[in-house]
């Protein structure tokens, strides 16, 4: 095996671990001077101990702290507080502003809003920055904006809500990794005023992708089919059907849709093929390289310069450049320098799903395909094939796997079958549909390619409705906490270290990592056997939940469609480990560790003497508070989300006069008693 340098390895592990303790533990204010203290001091270590044959053990810790450094202040550097030009510092929340604005970049609509990215460039006439999220309501925008748009709006700008019950998706973080703060809603009348702004790189490469989306559409091919290669070639998703969507999810083939590491991997050994003819001449590698430089980002570009796309064609310039330089390095040495580069430029990027997972699955490629590759070798070249694409497939599973289930909380049994059929088909199609794609916009594309392409897509969709359907094939509902992630991986690589190279101490290592596993195993389970009462946030809604051990009963007052499978309920089920699941119609009263909890609806009736511990407000009765306070005497007052805002208001002025703490579902998030 080449050398692998470890050297670039810790430096990437010292960076990731400054920016962690960055966002974990931020400081008060941003310390520029002593990042350059520390430069300098390394600079000074390094003259001192540049002629030495062995270098000092100060100049390795120096040069490691300085990239610890480097990841804590390039994170802290990006945090509003830090910058005084941030639009969070210098208007409120509650207050309108006359902001102006410039779209950045289109994203998938919902149900009631257009949606997009912006950058704030001034607040009342004072220079601005940061990023928001752009809300306008489609019932009353009349024209399409499109990226670089200057929009002069007043409104306010506030922050993006957490979410409201227990583990659920933070939409609030998830767009923090992304650098948006704030978001605004409005409707088009909101806007003064808009023009045509500077053109960027990235708005041409929106609105390049969005003229071809507008040519495809004048195409044979036919509506499921033009989102299937909207999402391949272009990384437009917002056209896929849900429900095909869902199909592609359950079948564990969802990352075809999604532009990422794989799609540029397998365009750039398809390029690396093609072009591998140039070889020949002299200087035939340093154009091979160039080429192949050139189309990537010529694909980064039609697919809009999506961040996902960007990073991976980073990522595979890393290994085209080792190509050009001969260099005798190891692909783990390219991949972690690119990695360290990438975290550089942008230290958000660590805490983004996709970037999590793309740099998984290709060192768990990189290192134990090999590996994989020999257990199953045979003589027979087909054979060979279709064990190089199992291998790849099983190293890329493992992984991603543990962090897979840490965020999506379910397995795909037959992934295996899913990528024996797609990932040769993936190739055919991605050629395909980049000729596609091109000839549409030159408006040449001929029909009978349009009809054969449809054909392919259709055999594509049909065997993954086929494998969807197999539900005894998909694990869902599968608890895996953060603990559980740390130790699977550990135990992952110390497995694979052992059958590397086996001995007594690589055994040792092994037998302490399962017995780690096994640990944290049993804590999760007991961590997570608590009992708890909890009153969910669901709008027009009454949801309570009561959690015994591993047993879990929802209460509601519709007793016909069940709702496991909704939201809020799922996630707390699989965040819970619930293996028992059941629902009932809400009683009056409930009894929890000794306390009364009274449940009062739309009829307003009550029992005149009753101990009652918390009171529970649902459907807007119509009561006088006061009274109930004075014959009941609650300890505290919960309203949930089935009841009018007016009526929450006018109960919590009371609670206040009478000091009683309260609390609104709807405002400060599911209520709970452990």
């Amino acid at each position: 095996m080449k050398f692998i340098n470890f050297t670039v390895v810790k430096f990437s592990v010292f960076l990731v671990l400054g920016i962690l303790t960055s966002h974990y533990f931020p400081l008060s204010v941003f310390s520029l001077p002593f990042l350059l203290i520390v430069f300098f001091l390394v600079f000074i270590l390094w003259i001192w101990t540049r002629n030495q044959l062995f270098q000092q053990v100060h100049f390795g810790i120096a040069i490691y702290f300085c990239f610890f450094c480097i990841g804590y202040f390039s994170y802290q550097m990006r945090l509003p507080r830090f910058q005084d030009n941030h639009y969070s510092n210098i208007i409120s929340e509650e207050s309108a502003a006359l902001v102006q604005l410039k779209i950045t970049q289109n994203l998938k609509p919902d149900k009631f809003n257009f949606k997009y990215f912006a950058k704030v460039n001034a607040v009342n006439g004072e220079k601005a920055n940061g990023k928001i999220l752009l809300n306008i309501t489609k019932d009353s925008l009349q024209k399409k904006i499109s990226p670089d748009e200057i929009l002069l709006v007043y409104a306010p700008i506030s922050e993006i809500p957490q979410p409201l019950n227990p583990h659920q998706f933070n939409y609030s973080k998830y767009m923090q990794s992304l650098g948006v703060y704030g978001q605004m809603r409005i409707s088009e009348k909101k806007i003064l005023k808009s023009k045509m702004g500077k053109q960027t790189f990235l708005g041409a490469a929106q609105n390049f992708r969005a003229g071809i989306v507008e040519k495809l559409q004048k195409t044979k091919l036919k509506t499921d089919e033009r989102a299937i290669i909207q999402a391949l070639i272009l990384g437009e998703k917002k056209d896929v059907d849900k429900n095909l969507y869902n199909e592609y999810a359950a079948a564990g083939a969802v990352h075809i849709l999604a532009v990422s590491g794989l799609h540029v991997g397998i365009l750039f050994f398809i390029l690396t093929f093609l072009l591998n003819p140039l070889k020949r001449w002299k200087y035939g590698i340093y154009l091979q390289s160039a080429v192949i430089v050139l189309l990537l980002w010529g694909f980064a570009l039609l697919s809009g310069l999506s961040p996902s796309v960007t990073r991976a064609v980073t990522m595979f310039i890393f290994f085209a450049m080792a190509g050009i330089f001969k260099r005798e390095t190891n692909s783990i040495n390219t991949l972690f320098l690119s990695f360290l580069t990438l975290l550089v430029i942008n230290p958000l990027w660590l805490f983004q799903v996709g970037f999590q997972l793309s740099y998984l699955a290709v060192f768990f490629i990189v290192w134990l395909q090999p590996i994989f590759y020999k257990v199953g070798y045979s003589k027979y070249r087909i054979i060979r094939k279709i064990w190089m694409i199992l291998s790849v497939t099983i190293c890329a599973q493992i992984g991603v796997l543990p962090l897979t289930l840490y965020y999506f909380h379910q397995f795909p049994g037959l992934f295996l079958l899913t990528n024996i059929v797609i990932l040769p088909f993936l190739t055919i199609l991605m050629g395909g549909g980049i000729l596609i794609v091109v000839l549409a916009s030159l408006e040449i594309l001929p029909n009978w390619l349009a009809e054969s392409y449809n054909f392919l897509i259709e055999g594509l969709n049909g065997f993954i409705h086929w494998v969807a359907v197999q539900d005894e094939f998909l694990f869902k509902d599968i608890h895996f906490s953060a603990l559980k992630v740390l130790a699977a991986y550990l135990l992952i690589i110390a497995l694979a270290l052992f059958l590397k190279k086996m001995n007594y101490r690589r055994l040792v290592v092994s037998l302490l990592s399962i017995s780690a596993f096994i640990a944290i195993y049993i804590y999760d389970e007991f961590r997570t056997s608590a009992n708890q009462f909890i009153v969910f946030q669901k709008s027009k809604q009454t949801l309570i939940g009561y959690k015994n051990g591993t047993n879990f009963t929802v209460f509601k007052n519709d007793s016909t469609n069940n709702i496991s499978e909704e939201y809020p309920i799922k996630s707390f089920r699989s965040a819970n480990n619930i293996e028992n699941y059941s629902e009932e119609k809400i009683p009056k009263i409930f009894q929890y560790k000794n306390k009364n909890i009274l449940v009062l609806d739309s009829l307003g009736i009550y029992p005149k003497r009753k101990s009652i511990h918390t009171l529970l407000l649902t459907n807007s009765p119509k009561v006088n508070l006061n009274r109930i306070i004075d014959s009941l005497k609650p300890k505290q007052i919960v309203a949930d989300g089935s009841n009018y805002f007016t009526y929450v208001k006018r109960w919590e002025k009371t609670c206040k006069l009478k000091k009683l703490p309260f609390c609104h579902t709807a405002k400060q998030g599911a209520f709970s008693i452990e």
